[in-house]
């Protein structure tokens, strides 16, 4: 097993050869192979043409997966996704023929824009890495990561994603727009061919999944254990949200601190990586109460005030701690 500073080396590798593509936004790509790592799920929630297809195909090459691309229509229907069973007539069987769903990178584009029965179509695949067609059952590739967009301006002719399927999602991010002296840097780059084209691929698909196993034995104190548990808890008792954070977002931000440290060459998380990754993780899985929504306040505005109030462990304060 590698060390946690040649796992840290290994993975920044990996975020500056896609920075070579999706410039500027260090941190959104970071979040990207956090998920990546602890086996999640990522919704990208910006407008059109900042970079969200760009970024999932960078990925899916920088690490050598294999990518599909599945565009989300309201005609699209639960077998497009999955694939479908068809009847042979030389062997007089039915033969399955695998949907886009069967790769390990899927960008599943504009996902609100189809129906909720064909949603449903991601739901066994991204919770349990399998799909079920015909009553029978088949694994997913490993690593298999979903990648979802969704237009946050436009809602006409779209199906907002249900609470259980949101849940499913590690991490909520957006890209936004670019610096202006970013955006000259793309334009730049992209003279003559996109930079696409020419990245190179930086780590296998095996040596990911060893990456995986390896970033669970990141340490995390029991202190930092009940850190977690009490903001999710905080989110559930606070007088502006309907819906608070489900255990599973519990899960999704002690998961994300592990890969966090090791990204940064620590074997242990400190409360440092569980305030940086509490948005991203959480806001998604919050519902505020209709009054909240009224006066405009947000899910992310209330984790910043829990953040203020829930205490950091007494181990921790002023930098000290392991």
């Amino acid at each position: 097993m590698q060390s946690v500073q040649d796992l840290a080396s290994a993975v920044q590798r990996v975020i500056g050869n896609v920075e070579r593509v999706i410039v500027g936004k260090a941190e959104p790509v970071t979040f990207s192979l956090i998920a990546v790592i602890c086996h999640g799920h990522i919704l990208i929630e910006d407008v059109p043409g900042v970079g969200k297809t760009v970024l999932t195909k960078s990925i899916a090459r920088s690490i050598g997966c294999t990518f599909k691309r599945i565009q989300f229509t309201p005609d699209l229907l639960p077998s497009d996704v999955t694939g479908v069973s068809i009847y042979n007539q030389k062997n007089g069987n039915f033969e399955f023929r695998p949907g886009p769903i069967m790769s390990q990178i899927v960008l599943a584009d504009e996902v609100n824009r189809a129906t909720p029965k064909t949603q449903s179509a991601l739901l066994e695949a991204m919770e349990e890495a399998q799909i079920t067609v015909d009553g029978s059952t088949y694994r997913l590739p490993q690593p298999f990561m979903v990648m979802a967009t969704q237009n946050p301006i436009e809602y006409e002719g779209t199906f907002p994603l249900p609470e259980a399927q949101l849940d499913r999602f590690m991490m909520s991010i957006q890209l936004g727009y670019p610096r202006p002296e970013d955006e000259i840097n793309i334009l730049d780059s992209h003279q003559h061919h996109h930079p696409l084209e020419d990245l190179a691929q930086i780590m296998t698909a095996e040596e990911l999944v060893l990456i995986q196993q390896q970033v669970r034995s990141v340490h995390v104190d029991p202190s930092i254990r009940e850190y977690i548990v009490s903001i999710s808890n905080a989110t559930r008792r606070h007088a502006q949200i309907y819906l608070g954070v489900s255990p599973r977002g519990s899960l999704a931000l002690f998961r994300a601190s592990q890969a966090l440290a090791a990204i940064r060459g620590r074997g242990y998380v400190i409360p440092d990586d569980v305030k940086l990754l509490a948005k991203p993780t959480l806001a998604h899985r919050i519902i505020v109460t209709p009054a909240a929504r009224v006066r405009s306040v947000t899910s992310a505005n209330l984790l910043d005030e829990i953040l203020k109030e829930v205490p950091v462990p007494n181990a921790w304060v002023g930098g000290r701690g392991r």
